[in-house]
């Protein structure tokens, strides 16, 4: 899978859990939770999303680096 693939599985799984957002900007350089009010929870959904939908599992201790560094998230 490529760069872009995942992150079109990322946004359409923030688009899903934060329907009020707006993902049709977000810029790769700029962390998400500088662009998007995302909690820590609505982090988790998104890893729980990923297990369920595409059962790709993220590892516990990686779920900071979800919530801090889009890089990792992407």
């Amino acid at each position: 899978m490529d760069y872009q693939s995942i992150r079109q599985i990322i946004i359409d799984i923030i688009s899903d859990i934060a329907v009020d957002e707006d993902v049709s900007n977000l810029d790769d350089n700029i962390k998400l939770r500088e662009q998007l009010d995302l909690d820590s929870m609505d982090f988790l959904d998104i890893v729980m999303e990923l297990k369920k939908r595409y059962k790709i599992e993220v590892p516990t201790e990686d779920y900071m680096n979800l919530a801090t560094d889009n890089e990792k998230l992407y």
